[in-house]
């Protein structure tokens, strides 16, 4: 039986998914897009505020459902434009500091409200 995940310390889902599901030992966190929880508005700093409020944003889900950073085994980085990927690739190592998890990036046309960049994680427990 899955089980749904949902925190207020991280954004709302603005569509029919949930902010994360878990499976089997197994957590499928919803790509996280860089809105502030509480405001609703879209994280300053360019791809690197943006970035750092990503993963604030997939930090704040793993731990409601009580997983940490260091659970993740997987993740997906959707840049707008892949000439942000050293700038991200500095905040992301920052947060993933040992043993990083598997990982793809993909430069995509558009992302919701035009940020410039989404991060899914898959993550589990031993």
């Amino acid at each position: 039986m899955k089980n749904i995940i949902h925190t207020k310390n991280a954004p709302q889902a603005v569509g029919p998914y949930s902010q994360a599901t878990e499976h089997n030992g197994m957590l499928f966190v919803s790509g996280q897009i860089p809105i502030v929880p509480g405001t609703g508005k879209l994280a300053e700093g360019g791809i690197k505020g943006q970035t750092r409020q990503v993963l604030e944003n997939l930090d704040a889900i793993l731990a409601a459902a009580g997983y940490a950073s260091w659970d993740v085994v997987k993740c997906t980085c959707l840049l707008k434009d892949m000439d942000h990927f050293q700038e991200m690739n500095e905040v992301y190592a920052g947060y993933f500091k040992q043993d990083p998890p598997a990982r793809a990036a993909y430069q995509v046309v558009k992302l919701p409200l035009d940020v410039l960049i989404e991060i899914e994680a898959i993550a589990m427990k031993d």
